[in-house]
């Protein structure tokens, strides 16, 4: 009986994935706190809001995560029902209706060996009566959630840290831009960018701009 397979948490999300969870609870944490006045905020009013926050990242870390699952879930459908379509077809047929399934610029970049090649791998695929997810699956969807929780936590520490609120809350801005400028840099890099510092520092402008039209706006 074989030892099952290790599971190497930096392998459950690609880099795209974690990087896109930690932006979006990010940029969903810098709009509710840059909300707060610091003019009338208040300890009771900063504890709230940082509440708030925290309970909302909560609410699309959930989100996110079961969306993923419905994602992966319908993914799989429909590869379970093209293998059915194609088995009854010849090759010719069979490649034309997976080549109708995938992406245009993928299609431009193939050609009829690599259709084959997928025509062969469908077909091979194993029977089932439907469609499951699994254990990987799962720790998957849990990572997700954890990523946009946890960054909450980073630009909301100062408020609980610093007493004086515009301090913090100029902290916590900071904080928000140089973690926007690591994000972006990481997303250069994965990408091949020749220059991701420049990734990165685009990355912190959209930051600096969605602070700025939160105060705009009141905030």
């Amino acid at each position: 009986m074989e030892s099952p397979v290790p599971i190497r948490f930096e392998r459950l999300l690609d880099p795209i994935d974690r990087i896109s969870e930690i932006l979006f609870g990010l940029i969903m944490a810098v709009t509710i706190i840059g909300s707060m006045s610091i003019a009338t905020a208040g300890r009771t009013e900063v504890r709230t809001v940082m509440i708030a926050a925290f309970g909302c990242n909560l609410a699309w870390g959930l989100v996110d995560a079961v969306m993923y699952l419905l994602r992966t879930l319908t993914e799989r459908t429909r590869i379970r029902v093209l293998r059915q379509q194609i088995s009854s077809m010849d090759g010719e047929t069979a490649g034309a209706v997976i080549a109708s399934t995938l992406p245009d610029h993928v299609v431009a970049l193939i050609g009829p060996e690599e259709i084959e090649a997928m025509r062969r791998r469908l077909a091979a695929l194993p029977e089932s009566d439907r469609p499951a997810l699994g254990r990987d699956d799962y720790l998957r969807a849990v990572g997700i959630f954890l990523l946009v929780v946890a960054a909450t936590f980073p630009v909301a520490a100062p408020f609980l840290l610093v007493d004086n609120v515009e301090t913090a809350m100029r902290l916590s801005r900071l904080l928000a831009l140089l973690m926007l400028f690591a994000a972006g840099f990481m997303l250069g890099r994965h990408a091949g960018h020749r220059h991701p510092v420049r990734v990165g520092l685009a990355m912190s402008l959209l930051g600096a701009l969605l602070i700025a039209a939160v105060k705009a706006l009141g905030g």
